[in-house]
């Protein structure tokens, strides 16, 4: 499946898999263990209804996997158990790059001394 499409919400659901918090700094223990749905929907703010067809989408395009925890975990804690996502080799590599090339290609928004819809930004 070719790559998936770098939408903002696809861009948000990449970084909390990198785990990236919001100073950019690197979160290891995520990229190895993943992260669970509400943990995932908490870091990202998009509802579950964005969050698990974008995710599924990037786990067709080989980007994502997900698993379940171990029954004992769950039991532990009194709670049902959660399925995780983390990046697959393929994502880990992949992403950093399409998240670069996404920012970088992103419209400029709001440059001051530029009406929108002007050429040349001059009134």
């Amino acid at each position: 499946m070719a790559d998936p499409k770098m939408t903002p919400h696809t861009q948000t659901v990449l970084r909390a898999l990198l785990g990236r918090d919001a100073d950019g700094e690197r979160r290891a223990a995520v990229l190895t263990e993943g992260l669970y749905g509400l943990a995932l929907s908490k870091s990202t703010g998009l509802p579950n209804g964005t969050l698990f067809p974008l995710l599924e989408r990037l786990r067709q395009a080989g980007w994502v996997e997900r698993y379940w925890e171990a029954d004992e975990i769950a039991e532990a804690e009194g709670r049902p158990r959660r399925r995780f996502y983390r990046l697959t080799d393929k994502g880990a590599e992949r992403a950093p790059h399409a998240l670069a090339t996404a920012t970088a290609n992103a419209p400029v928004v709001g440059r001051p001394g530029v009406a929108p819809g002007y050429a040349g930004g001059a009134l």
